[in-house]
């Protein structure tokens, strides 16, 4: 350890914390909220009766989980301004900005993998509750609010959250994009500082320390949620 500047990094956790932690954070919550939400509706499609709705839903899922992330991050930060420029008339590309360009990466990419875990909880109800639900005179979307949903959520939440913590790990794969997440705010410190062991090692700990605890906690709630069942 010796000539490991450890004033490099107490200087610099400001910078490191309140700009690159908060906007890791910020994606992460954001894009688990949106690609929970798109990925069980996915999964009812998955489940639907419709070959077509099924299918379309089962080839969506299967061509994001074949393709790797990296490639879907870059795919989107160039298409995307395109795309918005297409869809609103404009006839050239519209800047839409670094951050939102990942948030839809990461909402469209993790949402066919949350389609695949809320498909297991949803497959997981028997299906007699499903029938009571029909013979109390519920439709299909108030057996799925009231009854299916809410179950497969308690069941599947462990699994949810190991997800989330692996969405907080690829995070930092918009580092490529230059945007200044916490593993891009660690680089711009080690090149101006000339500390790349320092910070990298330091950014290192803080991804397994977060990591680790957070598995923890699912560990936990797998175990009192079994207790339950």
């Amino acid at each position: 350890m010796q000539g490991f500047d450890f004033q490099v990094i107490f200087d610099s956790l400001p910078y490191l914390l309140g700009v690159g932690m908060v906007f890791t954070l910020k994606l992460t919550v954001l894009a688990t909220i949106f690609a929970l939400i798109l990925g069980t509706l996915l999964a009812m499609m998955r489940l639907s009766s419709n070959r077509l709705v099924s299918g379309v839903a089962g080839s969506y899922v299967n061509l994001l989980r074949a393709l790797p992330l990296i490639l879907i991050i870059f795919w989107f930060y160039f298409l995307v301004p395109y795309i918005v420029g297409w869809l609103t008339g404009e006839g050239r590309p519209v800047p839409v900005g670094g951050f939102t360009s990942a948030l839809i990466t990461f909402t469209l990419f993790e949402a066919a993998y949350f389609c695949e875990i809320m498909r297991a909880g949803i497959q997981s109800i028997p299906r007699g509750q499903v029938e009571a639900g029909y013979a109390l005179g519920l439709n299909y979307f108030g057996v799925m609010r009231h009854i299916v949903l809410p179950q497969a959520f308690r069941n599947m939440a462990p699994v949810l959250l190991t997800q989330v913590i692996v969405l907080f790990q690829d995070t930092s794969l918009v580092y490529v994009l230059s945007l200044t997440d916490f593993l891009g705010a660690a680089n711009i410190v080690a090149q101006r500082d000339g500390r790349l062991v320092e910070m990298f090692v330091f950014a290192a700990i803080v991804y397994f320390v977060i990591s680790y605890l957070a598995s923890r906690l699912v560990r936990i709630l797998q175990a009192r949620t079994a207790v339950v069942r």
